[in-house]
């Protein structure tokens, strides 16, 4: 089943007088069920793939279909609704509320969706434990280790059974060792049945997903099936 398809999408922004294109044509595929890395060097256009893709931002031009719905030239508000509904968002600074704890912060999405407060725990608590991370649920952020923080995240982004995954350098601000873990653990998601879509600019990182999109100057450059998929080693 196609869950995403762009058709000559393109991004152009304007800055002062100049125009940027951010992206040119991209006319790309993803299957239900596809575990897919985007990588290129600053500046390709893997971001704000990313960000159309995650409903962030609308294309210049072209269309975007997302689960059989053209999100192409939705309004904002609509935009927003999507993203709640169709979308987890794990990203390289975590994003985490200081002042709440683990379990509040991965409630977050169920109070946008008007879970009740008993359902929003049950839920938040399951998905917390569903990455190891049910004795933290009353931790704050500053009291987690930088792998703590990113389980947690990512338990926020499975919490209300998104159809995508998306992961903006899940592993950027991590050590070698916390990021063979947290590869683990989206290795698992996607045995699952998660649609996991990564965004790297580390060869090494990309090396897990099952496909590979290399982008350049807003194009894609290269589009091939990882042949080679890195195994995560066992955290100890």
């Amino acid at each position: 089943m196609e869950m995403i398809k762009t058709y000559d999408i393109a991004k152009i922004y304007k800055m002062g007088n100049q125009i940027v294109e951010a992206l040119k044509t991209i006319t790309i595929s993803i299957q239900k069920g596809e575990y897919i890395a985007f990588m290129g060097p600053s500046g390709s256009g893997k971001s704000t793939l990313m960000n159309i893709i995650g409903c962030l931002d609308s294309p210049t031009r072209g269309r975007y279909i997302l689960n059989n719905q053209d999100v192409s030239s939705l309004t904002e508000n609509e935009l927003a609704e999507i993203r709640n509904r169709e979308i987890g968002f794990v990203f390289q600074t975590f994003n985490l509320l200081p002042r709440s704890n683990a379990l509040e912060n991965v409630e977050l999405p169920l109070v946008y969706a008007g879970l009740r407060k008993k359902e929003r725990k049950e839920q938040a608590m399951r998905s917390l434990e569903n990455v190891n991370l049910g004795d933290r649920a009353t931790h704050k952020p500053n009291e987690l280790s930088g792998g703590e923080r990113q389980r947690v995240a990512i338990a926020r982004a499975l919490v209300n059974n998104p159809s995508i995954i998306l992961a903006d350098e899940p592993t950027g601000n991590l050590d070698s060792k916390t990021s063979h873990g947290i590869m683990e653990l989206f290795n698992k998601l996607h045995e699952m049945g998660n649609t996991i879509v990564m965004v790297t600019h580390e060869a090494e990182i990309a090396s897990y997903a099952h496909r590979i999109v290399k982008l350049r100057d807003g194009m894609v450059e290269e589009d091939y099936k990882n042949e080679n998929i890195k195994k995560p080693e066992l955290s100890t």
